[in-house]
């Protein structure tokens, strides 16, 4: 009990200690209240002294008690256009999950790999892969779960030890990896494109995530799959194909595949097809309209609809609360000054090369979400990157970038991701098994991920990001 007295205690001394220290650096009074409410907010993100989408409720709560915002801008945070955009997009996947589509491409991988246990665990992985880019990592891992087991132990007597371990993890690391890839593919990418129009005006579409998402972790996905295969050389085994049922594709599944092909097919071709004839066209709408139109289309039973409230309802909603909080965050270090003035006061950073930044920072928040929540990680680190920018003169997107890719990344410990967790908790893995795999994957990652950002991102988005850009001054 005293214990968790403290743990609540804790989180208003800091602001006070925050707050004083502030103000004894001749930091703005807003400015040092942002910090305090800051401080809090991350301790208690971390410890999870009460759930974190409870504490995500604070900035909306303090932000406007200490003068920071007015109660209309904390409050319009949390009903933001990308929070409805992920409310969409997972209705979409809830139906995915409903109709089993995850079950049909999982089977239809195993027919045409055959044998080789190899091309099984990339085949799994690819799976994991596809579905994270478009339902949450945990729900995908939690879906492809129970029939990786199926396959282990289908495959007990004649498949080693070795394709076990790499199978699970490969399930693990995938279904992180495949997030990265697309803006709904996990909340971190949404957190960023909030951040940058709050705090720039700039709206990141689906499709330039796309074009920086999708290939850098196309290529961890490869590395990531090479790492296990070598690491724990699954060999081949026998595999009878025709227990594996191919029955027909269900009407249901084909109407489902149908709409979620439409959305994501207007995602990406809406700069060349939709905006020139429906300028108020956004991808919140795109995705709203296919998750409406789930609930309108009848199965083959007419009294079912392809979407029902009931399997709605198993949204997780804590996350658009975590959205909310982080956006509000943001707009805080903006609007009070902080931003400003941490980059002002980041003197060391300044001097250095900005690719050894991106490393830097890279690694800095890679290895804090191996424990801590990556959307509470980012949701900090955001706005405070943003200074930093500001003061080294450079443009602000590929540090941000970094950010939440790095904060994806984090591939050692069960605590880190909720997919590592997953799979730690069906008590076939050793912890050293992940551990050993997960810290080469995540030097791996900070490595690849930095320098790809620095490389392609100013031709991809057509920036320049040597300077920082003088239109965001005054935001």
């Amino acid at each position: 009990m005293l214990k968790y007295i403290l743990q609540i205690i804790s989180g208003p001394l800091l602001l006070v200690l925050l707050v004083w220290l502030g103000v004894e650096s001749g930091m703005d009074e807003k400015a040092a209240y942002t910090l305090g409410i800051t401080g809090w907010v991350a301790l208690w993100w971390i410890t999870e002294v009460i759930p974190i989408p409870v504490t995500s409720l604070l900035p909306m709560i303090l932000f406007p008690a200490f003068s920071v915002l007015k109660l209309d801008e904390a409050t319009t945070a949390y009903s933001d256009k990308l929070i409805w955009l992920y409310v969409g997009g997972f209705i979409i996947a809830l139906a995915l999950e409903k109709w089993k589509v995850h079950i049909r491409i999982a089977k239809i991988i195993l027919v045409y790999l055959g044998t080789n246990l190899n091309k099984v665990v990339f085949g799994f992985m690819a799976t994991c892969f596809l579905l994270s880019m478009w339902i949450s990592n945990t729900a995908t891992a939690l879906m492809m779960l129970p029939i990786a087991e199926s396959m282990i132990h289908k495959l007990k007597e004649s498949a080693s030890e070795g394709f076990n371990k790499a199978l699970l993890l490969g399930v693990a690391y995938a279904c992180s990896i495949g997030g990265m890839a697309t803006l709904i593919g996990t909340p971190t990418n949404l957190v960023l494109s909030g951040m940058i129009e709050k705090s720039y005006g700039v709206e990141i579409s689906f499709y330039q995530w796309f074009i920086i998402g999708f290939p850098i972790s196309l290529v961890l996905l490869g590395v990531c799959w090479w790492l296990l295969v070598t690491l724990f050389k699954p060999g081949t085994a026998e595999i009878h194909l025709d227990e594996i049922k191919r029955d027909d594709v269900r009407y249901e599944e084909k109407m489902v595949l149908l709409v979620f092909g439409a959305v994501v097919f207007s995602w990406i071709f809406r700069p060349w097809l939709i905006d020139p004839y429906v300028p108020f066209m956004n991808d919140t709408i795109i995705a709203l309209t296919g998750a409406i139109v789930l609930f309108i289309l009848p199965s083959k039973d007419k009294k079912v609809k392809l979407m029902d409230w009931d399997t709605a309802k198993n949204l997780p909603w804590g996350i658009v609360l975590l959205f909310g909080g982080g956006l509000v965050i943001a707009k805080a270090f903006q609007d009070s000054g902080l931003a400003t003035w941490i980059g002002e006061n980041v003197t060391l950073l300044q001097v250095l090369p900005y690719l050894l930044v991106l490393l830097l920072v890279g690694a800095i928040v890679n290895f804090l979400t191996e424990v801590t929540s990556n959307v509470a990680t980012a949701s900090v680190f955001l706005p405070v990157m943003a200074g930093v920018a500001l003061a080294m003169g450079v443009h602000p997107f590929p540090l941000l970038t970094v950010v939440t890719l790095a904060a994806s990344c984090a591939f050692m410990l069960p605590v880190a991701t909720p997919p590592n967790a997953i799979v730690f908790g069906s008590g076939k893995m050793a912890m050293k098994d992940m551990v050993r795999t997960g810290i080469w994957l995540n030097l791996i990652s900070i490595f690849l991920i930095a320098v790809y950002v620095y490389m392609v991102m100013g031709p991809l988005w057509g920036i320049d990001i040597t300077f920082f850009p003088a239109e965001f001054m005054n935001k």
